[in-house]
């Protein structure tokens, strides 16, 4: 196969489109970024499947073309340029010329076909129909099929190469290399696959960044356009993680790397949306199963259309009825719906990905579509999760040993509010050794520090481990952080959170839309009620275990309700996982969110999620008029051509220009501005 591959690329082009159009798992032609070894085979332009039209396949694409182009217009020539009429002898073979120049790749693959037994394709279609007509005497006719048929067929190839070209251009947002301080501080240029874990990278005004890693430098400013469909600038402070696929505006910067080439952000990115495209959606397999069934039955339908009227027309002309059911065939082809469906699926993906938004799967497009409940979490999500502390209250022991005791079970977590005291804490934070510390979910911290059992969290961890506390401390509204030393409560911790920017907007759009809206959050019921009332949020409860936020995300399921969960932090996941969509926040969220997710927003703008499921509406209702316009156009032709009215030149304008009409809408999903 791959010998003929590279002997024949204009015949690959028709039956790798075959089966592109039909599966689109094979979109951006490369394997999972499992290893580098892949992702640099990606961008071998000789790895027999590149569409590019700047490749080699492309240009034998163009070449076709013209020759179908160039076929067309002797056609026409020979049909009404001259006053006169060629004899037989001398129009059939120039009829056959022009046949075989503009078909020969539909003829040569409807025969790889059918020695396999695979008749029901639109291959053997056209060439059962184009041959027939021949047969008749009618060779324009046959001709025409076949040419606007390779017509179509390369603009449907151009929409399809179009559509991979963007998945590939993701993968030109990552430098192959990137410049590396050695043990002299002198930099030297390195593949980025080998580079390792703690290695410093030097990134230059203007360079994209090659591998997550912390700053070193004491600011920089980026564009993080190709994560976040954000081209605001993002400055970043010493300390602060910096991502691959981000673009140094600045001056020279300094990173520690803290993720191989293929473990970063952007990595999993382009592996979620190369998977996507192999995840179809009920339309697709839907319009799968339907074509299979479909054009066997065509075939049936045809063959009765020559024999039945045999026995209830008293004029029946063989031929006439032959060529009728060979117009019936030409206008039953179904590749715009093959074609277009896919398509426009991917480019609801696409637009997606513009926005900042990942869908793993054109499934979740449709899911997101019917959603009409929206459930989030707090701390993350509504509020932007950089926790700061307000106040510090010290009891039974003095305020410096609380910081230290909360600074060192503390530095065990990466929960936003560890990172918050860690950060008020300092370097007294790390002067106490934690060891044995266990999470106990929605609750806090249990450990050992110094050799005393210290526990750092809400109330009710202190009640779980029946240590008593100032009973007055319920009636804190703000987050709040008790620390118990061996049993004995000794202080807390108030720490604030804010909004984020977009938070109000967002709900109020919602509701316009529409989408009845739900917080859940492990935060006190009295925290929850104050930012529920300033976004109007329809429904919010506190106080929740993971478990409590699964029984609320059950109900709302058992309502008949269509579910949208959206957090970011592992106590989230049994949730993200239980919602018919969930939508991870990207930036802050977990590992475990993310890859449990259906739907990742990289930004953590929550005005994405209705952003989101704009885009699901617009990419289903694409799809279907596309599905009832190849349908009725479809079905009056082939009544039309059955009555003898319509002939093989509607025919197969008809059918090319329904596909083409079809893909251009499909196209046109990826430019829609939200």
């Amino acid at each position: 196969m791959k010998t003929e591959n590279k002997e024949n690329p204009e015949l690959l082009k028709a039956e790798e489109q075959d089966i592109a159009v039909e599966e689109i798992d094979a979109i951006a032609d490369q394997n999972r970024l499992k290893n580098a070894e892949q992702v640099q085979a990606s961008h071998s332009p000789d790895d027999g499947h590149d569409h590019s039209h700047g490749s080699e396949g492309g240009w034998k694409s163009q070449w076709q073309l013209l020759l179908a182009l160039a076929g067309l217009v002797i056609m026409l020539t020979v049909e009404y340029g001259f006053e006169f009429r060629f004899s037989k002898f001398i129009e059939l073979p120039v009829y056959l010329a022009l046949y075989l120049l503009s078909g020969y790749n539909v003829l040569y693959l409807a025969f790889r076909k059918a020695i396999r037994f695979d008749f029901f394709n639109e291959f053997f279609l056209m060439s059962v129909a184009t041959i027939g007509a021949f047969m008749l005497g009618s060779y324009s006719e046959g001709v025409a099929v076949m040419v606007f048929y390779s017509i179509g067929e390369f603009f449907q190839e151009l929409a399809v190469s179009k559509a991979k070209r963007s998945i590939k251009a993701l993968l030109d947002v990552r430098p192959e290399t990137v410049m590396r301080l050695n043990a002299n501080n002198k930099t030297e240029e390195i593949s980025s696959y080998k580079i390792k874990i703690g290695d410093i990278i030097q990134v230059k005004a203007g360079e994209k960044v090659g591998l997550d890693g912390i700053l070193l430098s004491d600011k920089a400013v980026f564009n993080t356009a190709a994560l976040t469909g954000e081209s605001k600038p993002d400055t970043k402070e010493k300390g602060d993680r910096v991502l691959a696929g981000m673009i140094n505006l600045d001056s020279i910067s300094e990173f520690k790397v803290d993720a191989e080439f293929t473990d970063s952000k952007l990595s999993r990115i382009l592996a979620m949306v190369q998977d996507a495209t192999a995840r179809k959606s009920q339309t697709q397999l839907f319009i799968s199963r339907f074509a299979r069934i479909y054009t066997p039955v065509v075939f049936g339908l045809a063959l009765l259309l020559v024999l039945l009227p045999y026995f209830f027309v008293s004029d029946y002309d063989f031929n006439d009825w032959l060529y009728r059911s060979l117009v019936f065939l030409v206008i039953s082809c179904p590749c715009a719906l093959v074609v277009s469906i896919p398509l426009g699926y991917f480019g609801g993906i696409g637009l997606a990905s513009k926005n900042g938004i990942l869908f793993k799967g054109a499934n979740f497009l449709d899911v997101m579509a019917k959603v009409d409940t929206i459930v989030m979490d707090k701390t993350g999500t509504l509020t932007k999760g950089i926790f700061e502390v307000q106040k510090v209250h010290a009891s039974a022991i003095s305020e410096e040993e609380l910081i230290k005791y909360a600074g060192a079970i503390e530095s065990k977590s990466t929960h936003p509010i560890a990172r918050a005291v860690l950060n008020y804490a300092g370097e007294s934070g790390l002067e106490y050794h934690a060891e044995d510390v266990q999470e106990v979910a929605g609750m806090g911290l249990r450990g050992i520090v110094n050799g005393k059992t210290v526990l750092a969290g809400n109330a009710k961890l202190l009640k779980k481990f029946n240590v008593s506390y100032d009973s007055e401390l319920d009636k804190v509204e703000d987050t709040i952080v008790i620390i118990s030393v061996d049993q004995k409560y000794a202080g807390y911790i108030l720490i604030a959170d804010e909004l984020k920017d977009d938070a109000k907007i967002a709900v109020e759009n919602m509701h316009q839309a529409g989408l009845k809206t739900v917080m859940l959050s492990g935060d006190k019921q009295s925290v929850v009620n104050n930012i529920s009332a300033l976004l109007k949020i329809d429904q919010a409860f506190g106080g929740l275990l993971p478990e409590d936020k699964v029984n609320r995300v059950s109900e709302l399921k058992n309502a008949g309700r269509h579910i949208a969960f959206v957090g970011d932090g592992l106590n989230d996941a049994p949730v993200l996982a239980l919602a018919d969509a969930g939508i991870a926040m990207g930036g802050l969220g977990s590992d475990a969110s993310i890859e449990i997710a259906d739907v990742v927003i990289q930004n953590d703008q929550p005005s994405k999620i209705l952003s989101a499921i704009r885009i699901g509406k617009i990419t289903k209702k694409i799809v279907w008029q596309n599905i009832i316009l190849a349908m009725s156009v479809k079905i009056i032709v082939l009544v039309l051509g059955a009555g003898g009215i319509a002939n093989l030149w509607e025919a197969v304008i008809a059918d090319v220009g329904v596909a083409l009409l079809a893909i251009l809408n499909a196209v046109r999903i990826q430019h829609i501005k939200l």
